[in-house]
């Protein structure tokens, strides 16, 4: 689990073919410390186990579920990605709970600075768009941000420059893929809607059928 408050940037060293997966190498230091082979951290919003390590690079096992979900199989050498170790009980929870699971990606469709920070509009297919709403927090590429504003077609940002010095975000540009992570509680908010609905059209079937017996039984039909 993470908060989505990005420890520092990091560059991608090399992204190999391993199998249905991918090697990928990246360079860091702030996440480094305290960390051991088997330990997650989340490259670009995704949670990935470290498999090796030298003194300021490691290395994850990006799997084949991963690679069609997320934008780490587009990574290229010298790409800046976000980091973040896993959460620990001692950590204070500045920004959101955050999974590492990417739920879809995003495009950045419009990119426009003021003399206060950045506005950044996202596009996003229509059908995921009841999962992010106005006010509330997303995680684009693992960073935990508020929605300013919402349509059919997306959402909208607003970075200041705190933010963006401490993420990626300065290299978006438009037409970039993004990783999403919407608020976990929405995703549980639907399920429960969903399936309540299927119960509610199950007992409503079962008792029309039961009314319809009644009636046969009696003659009636």
């Amino acid at each position: 689990m993470f908060t989505g408050l990005i420890e520092e940037t990091g560059t991608v060293i090399s992204l190999k073919e391993a199998g249905e997966g991918k090697i990928l190498e990246v360079r860091g230091s702030k996440v480094l410390a305290g960390t051991k082979r088997g330990d997650s951290i989340s490259i670009n919003g995704a949670c990935q186990t470290v498999t090796d390590m030298t003194a300021d690079t490691f290395s994850v096992f990006v799997s084949r579920v991963t690679l069609s979900i997320t934008t780490l199989g587009e990574f290229k050498p010298g790409r800046v990605v976000n980091l973040e170790r896993a959460l620990t009980l001692s950590s204070r929870l500045g920004g959101h709970i955050v999974q590492g699971h990417v739920d879809f990606t995003g495009n950045v469709k419009k990119i426009s600075k003021d003399s206060q920070g950045v506005e950044i509009d996202i596009a996003v297919p229509e059908k995921d768009t009841k999962f992010i709403v106005e006010k509330g927090s997303i995680a684009v590429d693992g960073i935990s941000l508020t929605v300013v504003s919402t349509d059919k077609e997306g959402f909208r940002l607003y970075l200041i420059p705190e933010t963006l010095l401490n993420t990626n975000i300065g290299s978006w540009k438009t037409g970039d893929r993004v990783n999403l992570e919407t608020d976990i509680l929405a995703r549980y908010v639907e399920r429960i809607i969903r399936f309540g609905r299927i119960e509610q059209e199950n007992d409503n079937a079962a008792n029309d059928e039961s009314l319809l017996k009644k009636l046969a039984e009696n003659g009636y039909i």
